[in-house]
């Protein structure tokens, strides 16, 4: 079965920058949309930023400007470059790869702590 593997989570100043990567154990076709979600303390879950399989990408406003997702097929990879992270920027992260008929497979999160 295939499994989502976080990495480059930690602790980081406010202002400096993480590369969170999330890499699947086993062939990821190129159809799947992937992304990442965030769940800081005490709060929902929200979604912070998709790929689809064109390479078309969104993020919530919040990080617009800030953030930029990539995916590297060939490696069944989707990153995620954080700059100028802010305190609010503090959460697990977990990415996700959906499939075409909604099937959605969840990594077990990494921890971006930013310190004031």
């Amino acid at each position: 079965q295939v499994q989502l593997v976080e990495s480059g989570g930690g602790l980081v100043q406010a202002g400096g920058s993480l590369r969170l990567s999330c890499a699947a154990s086993g062939s990821i076709f190129s159809t799947n949309t992937m992304g990442w979600h965030r769940q800081a303390s005490g709060k929902q879950r929200e979604l912070v930023a998709f790929i689809d399989s064109t390479g078309s990408s969104d993020y919530v406003d919040s990080v617009k400007g800030r953030f930029t997702i990539s995916r590297d097929n060939a490696k069944s990879t989707v990153y995620l470059q954080m700059n100028s992270l802010t305190p609010e920027d503090t959460a697990v992260y977990y990415c996700y790869v959906r499939s075409p008929r909604d099937d959605t497979l969840w990594g077990q999160g990494t921890q971006v702590t930013v310190s004031s």
